[in-house]
């Protein structure tokens, strides 16, 4: 029998242990061990601990105390707040650890440069999850573009679709607010879009310009009358109502029968009535959303120009009402356009003048991400269990490319969109 895998976990949140923990105790179980965790949540470090049998001394309440030790598995999860990753990756690496290591890698230019050191020094086996590589969407337009039946690509246009409860939950009452505590939007929440641009279209870019705000979840766009908290607010056709969001939303609520996220782990890691209205009356999910300390935008328009000429407009915007994602490719013999929850593909043959539907895999469309969290995952254990790299696994300098992007869209909004290139940019900041 095959030698398993052995993996510690570092934040133990809904990625830790709710994606990868979960996956490995059931999917992959028969391939790798969780063998030590570390998460400052007692209640959180404790459920988990129980799962995976693991004995005191394999569970740390932080990452420190966790690398302190000598090497304690193979290879290493870390899946913390994004201010964290870097350091706990540098740790890990000159102890020779592999690294699973969530998305975004740094929120600064300058960690991510320091990483990318570090990694050429080791060479070690760091996967970045970059899971929409992985996506049965994307899967099939990138086999449609390497069968090379829309000719030279010429533009692309593509959206992410936020969802106005998910903005509500996440970007603005929850860890992802506040750019100074996290990362700027487009690269905590688009980093997965840039990296997608440079694997369809194998290229990176050369030169981003971008415009976007913080427009509704302001103060200053507070309804007449609103509260601080929901459960005080005499407000009844908010949309943005935390009891409309977490109890009745067909698609979140508790009474519609959804018992996971976005209410586990961050209302309650257990799940019940009593305990979701618990932490709205006093915990950060309760707030009124135009009340809280958020400043990350709630939409953004980037103009992208590839290396290989290839031009992309993506909008990444709160308003809609469900998360999802759309794109059209236009290339010389045809285009191709979707949306990642539909469940088919279109094309248009300019030779022809005909329309094709192309079907996608259902059963995977309703897993994480698409089936994207399933395939990296396996694809990672792969790598771990000694087997060639897969095409679909990014190296760290590959995902890098996305951040770069997402530093340049950034900086480029900052300062009204004028146009920043990506290596004048990196090269600007190692002088300074």
């Amino acid at each position: 029998m095959m030698k398993k895998v052995t993996l510690s976990i570092i934040g133990c949140g809904a990625r830790g242990s709710g994606t990868y923990a979960e996956m490995a105790l059931t999917k992959f179980k028969d391939r790798c061990e969780i063998v030590a965790i570390a998460e400052p949540d007692e209640e959180r470090r404790k459920l988990l601990q129980t799962r995976c049998h693991l004995p005191d001394d394999r569970c740390f309440k932080t990452g420190d105390d966790l690398l302190k030790e000598e090497r304690l598995s193979q290879a290493l999860v870390i899946a913390t707040m994004d201010q964290q990753h870097v350091v706990y990756a540098i740790s890990a690496l000159q102890k020779g650890y592999d690294l699973l290591l969530e998305k975004p890698i740094s929120p600064s230019l300058h960690e991510c440069l320091r990483l990318e050191e570090e990694y050429q020094k080791h060479q070690q086996n760091v996967v970045v999850c970059h899971v929409l590589r992985y996506n049965v969407f994307y899967g099939a337009i990138k086999r449609i573009l390497n069968e090379g039946k829309l000719g030279q690509i010429i533009n692309v246009e593509a959206s992410e679709n936020v969802g106005y409860w998910h903005m509500a939950h996440s970007f603005v009452r929850g860890n992802w607010g506040c750019a100074e505590d996290s990362s700027p939007m487009i690269l905590q929440k688009s980093c997965h879009d840039m990296d997608i641009f440079v694997w369809l279209l194998g290229s990176s870019c050369r030169q981003i310009s971008s415009l976007g705000s913080l427009s509704v979840f302001r103060k200053d766009k507070a309804p007449e009358g609103a509260t601080l908290r929901c459960l005080d607010c005499p407000i009844k056709d908010c949309i943005f109502d935390a009891r409309k969001i977490y109890l009745t939303n067909k698609l979140t609520g508790y009474d519609e029968g959804n018992r996971g996220w976005p209410m586990v782990p961050y209302l309650t890691p257990i799940c019940t009535r009593e305990r979701i209205l618990e932490a709205l009356k006093d915990g950060p999910y309760g707030r009124c959303v135009y009340h809280c300390d958020n400043d990350v935008v709630d939409h953004q328009v980037s103009l992208i120009e590839m290396a290989n000429g290839v031009i992309v407009s993506f909008t990444m915007s709160a308003f809609s009402a469900k998360p999802h994602r759309m794109i059209k490719i236009m290339g010389t013999l045809g285009s191709l356009s979707g949306d990642d929850d539909e469940s088919e593909l279109i094309y248009h043959n300019f030779q022809t003048g005909g329309e094709e539907k192309i079907p996608l895999a259902e059963e995977a469309h309703h897993q994480g991400h698409g089936g994207g969290d399933l395939g990296l995952f396996e694809d990672f254990l792969e790598v771990e269990e000694g087997k060639p790299r897969p095409d679909n696994l990014t190296s760290l300098p590959v995902s890098l490319e996305s951040h770069y992007m997402a530093f340049a869209a950034e900086k480029s909004r900052l300062a009204g969109g004028a146009p920043i290139r990506i290596e004048e940019m990196k090269k600007e900041h190692c002088e300074n």
